[in-house]
């Protein structure tokens, strides 16, 4: 039978999109910013791309729909209640949509956010094979009830929403759907997620703890608990999902821009730009331009310039290695950061040989730290993971102190002082140090691998052992 589904996952934000093509007719489920990896399926496939299905309005990510409508000529379909500043179709509920030899019906399954909506696919004989649930249902989750509260709702109603759309629409279902939700681990949409990215809908209902609820009450209690405030993007990129934004191409090619170090350096001083440096963290803290930020393009970079960085509109400035500027500006866009004006031409080599000035970040061992720590058992040590991995287990003498909130407790920090930085493995501590060298904090020391290799010292380590804790985080 004429059916093809393919599931396009970003391993760093954590998100999946679908494409699903039947006899010439395809659609695009969740599209991320940039639209062209749809557009060259389609027409691989010698397909014509009719419908772009929104689960709901993203937070965590701008959703490519607007580009993608104008590129393609398809039409955008929002479930019930959604409100677009531009031409959508809004489904009502149970409504029913062809492709090919394929039909996707609509469900309203609010409780992540009002509009949210699942998309069920049956094939040509009628029979469900599976459902797109975007937030609604995660394998090992549910969405957070917690980011779409509008009027008098709370976080409890929306969550008791959420129960109610799961048991009538969702949970009716045979088993053996296949549920291909719109995230996976990793991603702040949920708390509790799993490495897979798809399942069948009877396993779920066997290890999924917010399925496994015996009752209403119960079901609110487990997926309210221990939820953290979301990043300040979120409600940023819902609003550019419902009201539009620039198109990509313009944002690529303002961002591709080849800079001289003079030229780099007279947008510093006169656009008030952000230095983004996205290199390796230990390769960073060997050198880099003074008051740069450091957050790799090797890990969860959109979401963490998306904590850090709290203005969408900021003015960036890129130290990328070669041939990684594309991948920079894109990834930067998919969260909303559309004005990266510029990269440094040549990356750190070229400003190096124009003899301008460098700064550097000491990196010592786990080792080295553990000799230090001996002779001063009060040096300033700071562990920037998220609480919840702190409480599992961290070393007796350090602060908790969140990467995730630095901008509140940088007031804290004493410019004279030194201080030690870590987190699990390296990358975040280099975001940290980085912050605090900008911000004039000359005596920052990251330690290499973080709490992995300081796990491998004799240093005194403390753990809560409380296990229900550890395992809900």
């Amino acid at each position: 039978m004429g059916m093809n589904i393919e599931q396009i996952y970003t391993g760093c934000l954590a998100e999946a999109a679908y494409y699903i093509e039947s006899n010439g007719e395809a659609a695009i489920i969740d599209p991320l910013r940039e639209v062209e990896p749809y557009l060259k399926k389609a027409r691989k496939d010698n397909a014509k791309i009719k419908y772009i299905f929104e689960t709901h309005f993203h937070a965590d990510f701008v959703s490519g729909h607007i580009d993608l409508a104008e590129k393609s000529g398809a039409e955008i379909v929002y479930g019930p209640t959604a409100k677009t500043t531009f031409k959508s179709h809004i489904a009502a509920d149970g409504a029913l949509f062809k492709i090919g030899d394929l039909t996707i019906t609509a469900l309203h399954t609010p409780g992540h956010t009002p509009e949210s909506t699942t998309y069920l696919l049956t094939d040509k004989e009628g029979k469900p094979y599976c459902i797109f649930t975007g937030d609604t249902l995660f394998i090992g989750d549910v969405g957070r009830p917690d980011l779409a509260q509008q009027g008098s709702l709370t976080v409890e109603d929306m969550a008791a929403t959420l129960y109610d759309s799961l048991h009538t629409k969702i949970l009716t279902l045979p088993d053996d759907v296949l549920v291909y939700p719109a995230h996976g681990a990793g991603s702040a949409c949920g708390k509790n997620m799993s490495k897979e990215t798809f399942d069948t809908l009877g396993h779920q209902k066997e290890v999924n703890y917010a399925l496994k609820a015996e009752t209403k009450e119960q079901f609110i209690k487990e997926v309210t608990d221990g939820i953290l405030p979301p990043p300040q993007y979120f409600a940023k990129n819902a609003a550019m999902n419902k009201h539009g934004y620039e198109s990509f191409d313009d944002v690529y090619e303002k961002g591709f821009n080849p800079l001289t170090p003079d030229e780099f350096e007279a947008l510093v001083n006169h656009a008030g730009a952000v230095i983004l440096d996205t290199r390796d963290p230990q390769v960073f803290a060997k050198g880099f331009i003074p008051s740069s930020v450091n957050i790799g393009l090797n890990g969860q970079f959109a979401p963490w310039v998306g904590a850090l960085i709290t203005d969408l509109k900021q003015a960036l400035l890129l130290v990328v290695e070669e041939g990684k500027e594309e991948e920079a500006i894109t990834r930067l866009s998919r969260v909303g950061y559309d004005n990266t004006i510029g990269y440094l031409d040549g990356g750190i080599a070229a400003w190096e040989t124009s003899g301008k000035d460098i700064d550097t970040i000491t990196s010592i061992s786990a080792e080295a730290f553990e000799d230090i720590v001996n002779e001063h058992p009060d040096v300033n040590a700071l562990d920037v993971r998220k609480p919840g991995e702190y409480e599992a287990e961290h070393l007796e003498n350090t602060l908790a102190r969140p990467l995730d909130y630095i901008n509140d407790w940088t007031k804290e920090i004493d410019n004279k002082q030194t201080y030690y930085i870590h987190c699990a493995g390296g990358y975040r501590s280099m975001i940290a140090a980085s912050i605090l060298k900008a911000r004039g904090v000359d005596h920052v020391v990251d330690i290499a691998g973080g709490y992995g290799a300081i796990k491998t010292t004799g240093l005194k380590r403390t753990d809560f052992a409380c296990p229900s804790k550890a395992m809900k985080d």
